[in-house]
C-alpha cells in the first residue's frame, strides 16, 4: 500500500465523516469553531488565514456565528486595538457534542471490525497522532 492510497483512503474517511455533520452549520463554521476550541481566542484575520477563506468571509461568518451565540469578540487586555473571537460555553459545547457524535459513529462502525483489524488500528495510532500535529502546524503556522 503506496502513500497514495492510504492518503486515497484517509481522506474518504474524512469526507464522509464530514458528511455527518449538522446541515445547519458550514463546514468552515464547524472547523473554525474547532480551531478556537484547540487554540483558544483569536484575531479574525489568524482564524481567515487557518481556515483559508478572505477576512470579509471570516468577519461574515463570524457576525453569524455570534449571532446564534457560539462564539464572542472581546477586546484584547494588552492591545484596544486588537479583538479577539471566543467561543461562549454554548460554542465549546457545541464542539463537544459534535466530536462525540463522531466518535460514537466511529465506534460502532469500529466494533465491526474483526480483531486482526482492530488491532491493526490500535498499531497505527502512534502514526495517525503524528500525521495530525503535521496538519495543525502546516495550516497553522508557526504559534505566536
Amino acid at each position: 500500500m503506496g502513500h497514495h492510497d492510504i492518503g486515497a483512503a484517509l481522506y474518504g474517511l474524512a469526507t464522509r465523516a464530514t458528511r455527518r455533520l449538522p446541515r445547519d452549520m458550514s463546514l468552515t463554521s464547524a472547523a473554525t469553531l474547532a480551531t478556537l476550541d484547540r487554540t483558544g481566542p483569536r484575531r479574525i484575520t489568524d482564524l481567515a488565514a487557518v481556515e483559508g477563506v478572505t477576512q470579509p468571509a471570516m468577519t461574515t461568518l463570524v457576525r453569524v456565528m455570534e449571532e446564534s451565540g457560539l462564539v464572542e469578540r472581546r477586546g484584547n487586555a494588552s492591545d484596544r486595538r486588537i479583538t479577539l473571537v471566543c467561543l461562549t460555553e454554548a460554542g465549546a459545547a457545541y464542539v463537544r457534542a459534535r466530536r462525540q457524535a463522531g466518535v460514537d459513529a466511529f465506534e460502532r462502525l469500529i466494533g465491526r471490525l474483526s480483531t486482526d483489524e482492530i488491532d491493526a488500528l490500535r498499531a497505527a495510532l502512534p502514526a495517525l497522532d503524528h500525521l495530525a500535529e503535521l496538519e495543525s502546524q502546516d495550516r497553522e503556522g508557526p504559534k505566536q
